[in-house]
């Protein structure tokens, strides 16, 4: 069973910069793509990255050019690069694989506000 700790999260003013981490137990990443999420008080959990097995990331339009996924496979771990931060990015943050098919985590919480 594959378990997800997320961290790196804190308070950011807009226009600023943090970078995401998600250590995964339990298993490897090999064989699955793997997705950073995002969900905001009041709404649903939707995925922003995607890290294929093969290829290169996607990314939500709405963050596009401004964040960059990566993983680092041999330390079973994924990052999330957020640059450029604005205050709709305010969310917790999640990773899983995608489509989602483990557990979730308790997420880090990001939030973006002057």
């Amino acid at each position: 069973q594959v378990q997800f700790v997320e961290s790196g999260g804190g308070l950011v003013q807009p226009g600023g910069a943090l970078r995401l981490s998600c250590a995964a137990s339990g298993n490897t990443f090999w064989g699955y793509a793997m997705g950073w999420y995002r969900q905001a008080p009041r709404q649903q959990r939707e995925l922003v990255a995607t890290i294929p097995v093969v290829g290169t990331a996607r990314y939500a339009t709405s963050v596009q050019g401004r964040f960059t996924a990566s993983i680092n496979s041999a330390k079973n771990t994924v990052y999330l690069q957020m640059n450029s931060l604005k205050p709709e990015d305010t969310a917790v943050y999640y990773c899983n694989s995608d489509p989602a098919g483990f557990p979730w985590g308790q997420g880090t919480q990001v939030t973006v506000s002057s």
